[in-house]
């Protein structure tokens, strides 16, 4: 089970962004205590040294559902602004967001298409007679590239294949981007009302977590230990 999450400071203040930073701490710390696998897969810093406007984190484990839906929602601290002294606001607030996983391109042979083409490039008075060009096309994305490199049917089906291989990783890139650009629009939707953890202090040690997902957390650290036993 493999899940990506966003933890946004939702354009907020500077002081947002510095609890988006010691969030993510927190939230690998307790990942790793109950035996997730964890990588931040992207992280924009704040102007602030030491701060994070936003940073999305994948979560893969067996525990992974009960481990999101515990930290999904809004998250509130309360204490005095770490940047500026003397500000007298006391409640920052920021959210976490579960980020909808695209379909992962699977390069699979079986499923490239090839089509033997007249070759349209150099190769003198005889380039047309054979059709030596291949096109590989891979049907479940349409992504499709073409060779004709060669007089050799074979070598351009070859030279063909490691295109489309390469245009293929290619277009998964740019298929998470997108997933990333998509994610800001959570930046407009963090409530600040029914928090699903409070946290207090400069040191960030005190936390409020809602009840029912104190007992989960409970339950499954009791699990993982009977699973050590």
């Amino acid at each position: 089970m493999e899940k990506m999450i966003q933890i946004t400071s939702g354009r907020g203040p500077a002081e947002c962004d510095w609890v988006v930073a010691q969030v993510l701490k927190r939230l690998l710390v307790e990942a790793e205590e109950m035996k997730l696998e964890t990588e931040v897969l992207h992280r924009e810093a704040g102007q602030e040294n030491g701060t994070v406007v936003s940073a999305i984190v994948s979560i893969k484990g067996k525990k992974t559902d009960d481990f999101v839906a515990s930290w999904i929602g809004t998250i509130q601290w309360i204490g005095q602004s770490t940047i500026r002294k003397f500000h007298k606001r006391k409640n920052w607030f920021i959210g976490i967001f579960e980020i909808q996983s695209g379909n992962k391109v699977v390069i699979n042979e079986k499923d490239i298409q090839y089509q033997a083409m007249r070759s349209s490039g150099a190769g003198g008075q005889h380039v047309n007679k054979v059709s030596s060009a291949i096109r590989a096309t891979h049907i479940p994305t349409g992504v499709a590239v073409v060779s004709m490199d060669s007089r050799s049917q074979h070598q351009n089906k070859k030279l063909a294949t490691e295109r489309l291989f390469q245009k293929l990783m290619e277009y998964e890139k740019v298929q998470m981007q997108q997933r990333f650009q998509d994610v800001w629009m959570n930046q407009m939707q963090i409530e600040r009302g029914n928090p699903i953890r409070i946290f207090e202090g400069t040191d960030f040690k005190k936390q409020k977590v809602e009840k029912k997902f104190k007992k989960e957390r409970q339950r499954l650290k009791n699990e993982l230990r009977h699973e050590n036993y």
